[in-house]
C-alpha cells in the first residue's frame, strides 16, 4: 500500500508549500507531492510586488524556493510525481501517484487552476517577459505602458480596469462586436478614456526578441492582418481547476472548483482544500498561503481525535 503519511499535499504552490510548513511545524508526518515545479504558477511571475515581508519586491521563482526551504527545514518532504488516482477511505486514503503509492490518513488539495491560453505562438516562449494572466500581479509592472487585454468577459474587463491605473494605453482585444461582461463593468470600461477597444478581432502571434514587442492580429470578418506595438498582453479567458479526479467524490460547482467551508473542510472528513482549486478563492498568493495554514490547522485538529 505504500507509506503511510499523517498528511498529504498535493500541490505545490503557495498554498501547498504553506500547508506543508504549518504540517511540518506541528509535528505531523508530511509528504507534499507536485508534478511541476515546486512554487506553482508564482513562479511565472517576473516581480512579486503585494506580497508582504519584500518591499522591494521579489521574484516568483525566489519566493517559491523560500517558502519551499523554510518549510523544508521542519521537515516535510517533497516529490515530484503525478498523482493519477486517489481512493478516499476513512484514516486510509490511498494516493497512487508516478513514483508509486502512498496512505494517507488525512489530504490537502492544493493543486491550483490553470490559466486558459491562447495558444499561438510566442505566447509561451514570453510568459513573464510581457505575457501575463495576472493584472494584479503584474500590473504594476507597465506604468506608462501600452498593454493589450485579450478577452470579454468580466474578468477581461475587470483586468482592464485595474491596468488602467498605471498603463498610459489599454487595448481590450475581442472576437466578436460586444463584450460578454455584465452591465456595469461594460460601463466602467467605456466611461475610461485609457481604454481602447478593438473589435471582431485574436490575436495570431506574440512577437518579442526577449521580451514582447507587437501582437500579429486577424479580423475575424475580413481577415485583414495587423500589427500592433505594445510591452505586454494580459490574458483574460478564463480559467480551468485542476480538480479533475475529484470530480464524482467532493462537491464541485459549475466550473470545477472544489467547495469548501471556512475551514477549507470537504465534503468528505479528512479531505481539505486550499487556493486556487477552492471555490470562491482570490487566486492570489497572499490568500493561497492563507488558505493552506487553515488547512493545515484543520487536518491537525482531525488527526487529534
Amino acid at each position: 500500500m505504500g507509506k503511510i503519511y499523517q498528511v498529504v499535499i498535493i500541490g505545490g504552490g503557495p498554498a501547498g508549500l504553506s500547508g506543508g510548513l504549518y504540517c511540518a511545524r506541528s509535528r505531523l508526518n508530511t509528504l507534499l507531492i507536485e508534478k511541476g515545479i515546486i512554487g506553482g504558477q508564482i513562479i511565472n511571475a517576473e516581480r512579486v510586488e503585494n506580497y508582504p515581508g519584500f518591499p522591494k519586491g521579489i521574484s516568483g521563482i525566489d519566493l517559491g524556493q523560500l517558502i519551499h526551504e523554510q518549510a523544508i527545514s521542519y521537515g516535510l518532504e517533497t516529490l515530484l510525481a503525478e498523482v493519477t488516482k486517489v481512493v478516499p477511505s476513512k484514516r486510509h486514503n490511498l494516493v497512487s501517484t508516478s513514483e508509486g503509492d502512498f496512505v494517507a490518513e488525512s489530504i490537502i488539495i492544493a493543486s491550483g487552476s490553470q490559466f486558459r491560453k491562447l495558444g499561438v505562438p510566442g505566447e509561451d516562449k514570453l510568459v513573464g517577459k510581457g505575457v501575463s494572466y495576472c493584472a494584479t500581479c503584474d500590473g504594476p509592472l507597465f506604468k506608462g505602458k501600452t498593454v493589450a487585454v485579450i478577452g470579454g468577459g468580466d474578468s477581461a474587463i475587470t483586468e482592464a480596469l485595474y491596468l488602467s491605473k498605471f498603463a498610459s494605453s489599454v487595448k481590450v482585444i475581442h472576437r466578436r462586436s460586444q463584450l460578454r461582461a455584465s452591465k456595469i463593468f461594460h460601463e466602467r470600461a467605456m466611461a475610461e478614456p485609457k481604454i481602447e477597444f478593438i473589435w471582431d478581432t485574436v490575436v495570431t502571434k506574440i512577437e518579442g526578441d526577449g521580451v514582447v514587442k507587437q501582437l500579429m492580429l486577424k479580423d475575424t470578418k475580413n481577415a485583414k492582418i495587423s500589427i500592433l506595438e505594445l510591452t505586454g498582453v494580459f490574458v483574460a479567458i478564463g480559467s480551468e481547476p485542476s480538480s479533475v479526479e475529484w470530480r464524482g467524490l467532493l462537491s464541485l460547482d459549475k466550473e470545477g472548483y472544489i467547495i469548501t467551508n471556512e475551514l477549507m473542510e470537504t465534503k468528505i472528513p479528512g479531505i481539505f482544500a486550499a487556493g486556487d482549486v477552492r471555490h470562491n478563492s482570490a487566486r492570489q498568493a497572499i490568500t493561497a498561503a492563507g488558505d493552506g495554514a487553515t488547512a493545515a490547522i484543520s487536518a491537525e485538529r482531525f488527526l487529534s481525535f
